[in-house]
């Protein structure tokens, strides 16, 4: 097979500015005659925030823009605001191609842009994508041409009630956020992503490779393909050939191949403890030449879940210990590269976990590529979201209720849904699909059509994958669990459904936000709801019923709600480990903790690297810079100077261009002693590094970045300065909104037809009771939201003279007095009471009822403004 091969002889002064005409050529890309090549095609992008007429034409003059790689986000440099901005951005780049064979496609392969693209090459639409987080491919051959060829790709991110999802408590900025491959292959080639591998009658002793080809012939002609596929071990070693297959396509044509093998004699089976990964290897051979070679990577494993034994993995028992994860991190936001998701992924790892559950969207294809070869299991989830209580498009209700937006949603939804499977449907960690997350959060005319929706998810997803069951995740409300095979129970669900009947797993809980996890102890949140549990006890929570638990949240992320909502992780946004990271890794590795700087005279700044090369300068790699404040003798201390982090020399690039600022009370944190951020390359050469602080001693590093064109110093374009800045709040997202519908509850005790979910479910005819003898009765809702209250509405089960006083947990995680009423005062059943205006989380209210009533609340409403701090 020829190799695709980049001239670099003029990448040294790629992306220099000026005019069109002055304008350098673009580097040659030369396409083989035969065989499938592909080259990562991220450097050397133009962006403009803002829409551009005209800006799809090749002769549009794009020497003003900004100088950009792949992975981009419109938010670069973010750091955790609740508000970004929304709206158009186009990316252009240049590249030549020499005349092309006949019989060559070629494609640009997206691993995602968020959230709507629409694709040109020299002037000619290509393609047209929705939904901001699979992948998809553009075949661009009709529209190069030999010479300088002008890819532009104009991205959106707003808000449309037909695109999935509507709502959630993530940002969704917008952006060419994931890699971008060029593929040529020849006209006869296996489809993107276009094989399936499975593994029947798998047992410790033997089992089968199934494979499933799916080819198409691009070319004017009839003709006869000849299937072969190998297996091959990690290190290339043969294991085992498939029968040949003979397929035929007609022009313009797709078949499918399907082979079986032999039994594979005790294959070494996949596990979180081994993860050994093999590959098969696809031919197709036309004429006797080979005209495509495809791998794909898989493993043998077999699982089952089960409502009354919990999850097995190769026939063993296994109580799954996990961490809910999303995608951002400091300072590049959802633009992440390779290397930083295996970071993460190492990291949960490295504390003892062995799940992760994807949340709440498809993420990175190489997230799952990661999570097999590091062995974590993975749920991995469609984008059909709900949240509550924003005034902010991304607040509205999980579904639509408009009935005329609601096929073009339904469409969404599936189509997300379906490549979320076919990208991903080979990865052995991958455990079982999710459907959703918390959709419940939908107005309550619409619930039926959720239902509805959610069954065709299910169905379709058995359709696509018989080898996984469908999870309804966040299903704790609405009637949903029972829609799937699996039900994942988030916060109070761990309480409310004891032994549900269903294969299930608390899917999230820990979601606590006074504390953030910076001490050093677990946060079990609602797991100690479990009926029966005991406080600070797993055992007496992790059930033979129960598969798993998942912790909200393994990383700081942010927020449509707010830094202090979105600083629920054991690692910091930063990917710096809080104390719980460290407790939890004691807990579960049995690794003592280091011991916790404190505060000294500071004398020195540490700066130390991830690793000690970049070793492609492609996007897909990059460092963790960590600086250290140390002592005279060298010992961390907890003070938290300002610093500056200065590339002195070499390539390097930061989220900010050259350097970045840290302070202790920023958005840009230093906190501890410890400040760190992301750095990644688009030279070979080596990067000098120094970090600074007035008074101390100067911290210094270099990092070599091996492949790539050389840094020429002085001709080499430097990385262009972005100055952070905060986006500002749109006008109508202050203001007072209604929290606590639907959100987490608590309780003294229940009685068991009278659940503490029944108190905010948006029905006055039911209610929270009270158990017989309760005698200091409460009732706590979580608003998950940091809010400055104002006002309370509570409705009890009948009218009366109930009391009540009513607590709120602040940002110093003590319980403030906010409102009251004493037992005899008022009568009335519904009561709207102005309270003190405390910030803080959740709030308990205690209950004093008149004699012969019910002990409870039928309905709780909190009027407040959310603090996105």
């Amino acid at each position: 097979m020829l190799l695709l091969i980049l001239s670099v002889l003029l990448a040294c002064v790629s992306g220099v500015g000026g005019a069109l005409a002055r304008a350098p050529q673009p580097d040659l890309v030369q396409i083989g005659g035969g065989g499938r090549t592909s080259i990562i095609f991220n450097a050397d992008w133009r962006f403009k925030l803002g829409d551009e007429a005209e800006a799809q034409r090749a002769d549009f003059d794009d020497s003003g823009w900004e100088h950009v790689g792949l992975p981009h986000s419109f938010s670069i440099p973010y750091f955790q605001s609740a508000h970004f901005y929304v709206g158009y951005g186009w990316y252009r780049k240049a590249f030549a191609l020499p005349p092309l064979p006949r019989g060559r496609r070629l494609s640009l392969e997206f691993e995602g842009a968020f959230q709507e693209a629409e694709l040109f090459v020299n002037g000619k639409a290509v393609g047209h994508h929705r939904g901001g987080y699979t992948g998809f491919p553009v075949d661009i051959t009709d529209a190069v041409k030999p010479g300088r060829n002008i890819v532009a790709v104009r991205v959106n991110n707003r808000w449309d009630p037909t695109l999935a999802p509507r709502a959630g408590e993530h940002v969704f900025s917008g952006g060419i956020y994931r890699d971008v491959h060029l593929v040529a292959t020849d006209a006869v080639h296996v489809a993107w992503t276009g094989t399936r591998l499975t593994t029947p009658e798998l047992s410790a002793v033997s089992g089968c490779v199934a494979a499933e080809t799916e080819i198409r012939n691009e070319g004017p002609a009839a003709t006869s393909v000849r299937v072969r596929t190998r297996i091959e071990d990690a290190k290339g070693r043969f294991v085992a050939a498939l029968p040949d297959a003979v397929v035929a396509l007609a022009p313009g044509g797709t078949a499918f191949a399907t082979q079986r093998s032999t039994p594979v004699v005790r294959p070494h089976l996949w596990s979180p403890e081994t993860p050994t990964l093999y590959r098969a290897v696809t031919s197709l051979v036309i004429g006797g030449q080979e005209r495509d070679r495809y791998s794909t990577e898989f493993g043998f494993r077999w699982f089952s879940w089960t409502a009354d034994r919990g999850f097995f993995l190769n026939g063993r028992h296994r109580y799954f210990r996990g961490a809910n994860v999303h995608q951002d991190q400091a300072g590049w936001g959802d633009a992440v590269t390779n290397r930083a998701i295996e970071r993460d992924v190492q990291r949960v790892k490295d504390a003892g976990f062995d799940f992760i559950r994807g949340s709440h969207y498809p993420h990175d294809p190489h997230f799952a590529e990661t999570t097999d070869r590091l062995g974590l299991l993975f749920l991995s989830e469609a984008p059909f979201w709900g949240t509550a209580g924003f005034k902010n498009p991304w607040g509205a209700s999980a579904y639509p209720t408009e009935p005329s937006q609601r096929a073009a949603f339904d469409a969404s939804v599936l189509q997300q849904l379906a490549e979320m499977i076919r990208i991903n449907r080979n990865h052995p960690s991958i455990v079982v699909w999710g459907m959703d997350n918390e959709v419940f959060f939908s107005a309550k005319e619409v619930m039926p059509e959720v239902r509805r929706l959610l069954r065709e998810e299910v169905a379709l997803t058995h359709q696509l994958d018989s080898t996984r069951p469908a999870s309804i995740d966040g299903a704790q409300r609405g009637g949903i669990d029972k829609l799937g095979d699996i039900a994942g129970y988030n916060g109070d669900g761990a309480g409310l459904f004891p032994n549900p009947g269903i294969p299930n797993l608390v899917a999230e809980y820990g979601s606590n936000t006074s504390d953030n996890h910076r001490s050093y102890a677990p946060d079990w949140g609602e797991l100690e709801q479990t009926p029966g549990a005991r406080a600070g006890d797993p055992a007496s929570w992790r059930l033979p019923w129960r598969s798993g638990e998942v912790i909200w949240a393994g990383f700081d992320h942010g927020s449509i709600a707010g830094r202090d909502f979105g600083s629920l992780g054991i690692v910091d946004y930063a990917r710096l480990p809080k104390k719980a990271w460290y407790w939890y890794r004691n807990a579960y590795r049995g690794i003592a903790p280091p011991a916790w700087p404190q505060a000294g005279k500071a004398a020195a700044l540490r700066l130390t690297s991830s690793a000690p090369a970049i070793r492609r300068a492609d996007g897909t790699d990059d460092v963790q810079l960590v600086v250290t404040v140390v002592d005279a003798a060298g010992t961390p201390i907890s003070n938290s100077p300002a610093l500056r982090l200065t590339i002195e020399s070499g390539p390097g690039e930061l989220p900010t261009g050259r350097s970045i600022d840290f302070s202790a009370d920023g958005d840009i944190r230093i906190q501890d002693g410890q400040a760190a951020i992301a750095m990644r390359s688009w030279q070979a050469g080596v990067s000098r590094i120094r970090a600074t602080s007035p008074g101390l001693r100067d911290g210094v590093v270099e990092i070599r970045t091996i492949e790539g064109p050389p840094f020429v110093a002085g001709v080499t374009p430097l990385a262009q300065a972005r100055p952070y800045r905060t986006f500002s709040q749109p006008p109508d997202a202050a203001g007072e909104q209604q929290f606590g519908t639907n959100n987490p509850t608590d309780a003294s005790s229940s009685t068991p037809d009278h659940s503490s979910r029944l108190a905010n479910d948006g029905n006055a005819a039911t209610y929270w009771q009270a158990a017989l003898g309760d005698t200091q009765p409460w009732l706590l809702v979580n608003p998950e939201r940091i809010i400055e209250y104002r006002r309370l509405h509570i409705t009890f089960p009948t009218a009366g003279g109930y009391g009540f006083q009513a607590e709120v947990r602040g940002d110093d995680g003590i319980w403030h007095i906010v409102a009251e009423q004493r037992a005899g005062a008022d009568d009335s059943r519904e009561r709207d009471v102005a309270t003190q205006r405390p910030t803080g989380g959740p709030i308990r209210i205690r209950v004093m009822a008149p004699a012969g009533a019910p002990v409870g609340i039928a309905e709780v409403r909190i009027v407040g403004v959310l603090k996105d701090k």
